[in-house]
């Protein structure tokens, strides 16, 4: 864990400053946590003393719980740099999952009454049982992304120009992308860049890209 360093005080600040052990509140950086130094409990004349020294030097290492707070702050509560299980918490905090369900492409054998996703004989498979859908994991890199853009949709005021700051931070540096509002109802996400199947479906997942009840979503790409 790394933080800046502490700002210097300024002089109109009284030279007490409130704090919780070595945590000065409003100065100390949250980072690094210092490790505790078991060897300054020991009074000079019993430092030599391998009883009480294997006594003390144990007891610590059973009861400091430095590295542990410092693995939760990174693997867990520092969304940006949380893995694996932390990201899954943050997911269900702001409510997204990592599990994405992508529609299937295989085209199946049958009539034009059932819709796009059959076709005519010699263009198909028989329908085998299987779902028309398939189940994507997202890595940690992309379900990061999605839950930042999930989390400030939660609290945007749903305007044109903060939802298209969410959709450029959901895909920095892959070129334009904006929303219009069609002035019926209805909203048009387009992306001059070609979307994978996985951020297709991030893109269609409801609730990901800020959209009023009641609205249709059309995305163009």
């Amino acid at each position: 864990m790394t933080g800046p360093p502490p700002p210097f005080p300024h002089p109109s600040q009284p030279s007490a400053v409130a704090g919780i052990g070595q945590f000065q509140i409003g100065v100390s950086p949250i980072g690094d946590i210092p490790t505790f130094d078991p060897w300054v409990t020991l009074l000079s004349q019993y430092a030599n003393s391998p009883v009480i020294t294997s006594i003390i030097l144990a007891f610590n290492s059973a009861m400091d719980f430095t590295q542990t707070m410092s693995n939760f702050y990174d693997m867990m509560w520092n969304i940006q740099t949380a893995q694996g299980y932390g990201l899954d918490v943050w997911g269900r905090i702001v409510g997204v999952s990592r599990t994405l369900t992508i529609p299937g492409t295989t085209q199946y054998i049958g009539f034009g009454e059932a819709g796009t996703s059959w076709t005519g004989f010699g263009q198909g498979i028989w329908y085998s049982g299987s779902g028309l859908t398939q189940n994507y994991v997202l890595g940690d890199a992309d379900f990061r992304r999605m839950i930042l853009a999930k989390a400030a949709t939660n609290i945007t005021d749903g305007s044109i120009p903060s939802t298209n700051a969410i959709m450029l931070a959901l895909f920095p540096g892959r070129g334009v992308c904006y929303v219009a509002d069609g002035l019926n109802m209805s909203l048009t996400y387009t992306f001059h860049f070609a979307l994978t199947p996985a951020e297709f479906a991030i893109v269609q997942t409801p609730g990901i890209l800020p959209a009023a009840a009641g609205v249709v979503v059309n995305i163009l790409e």
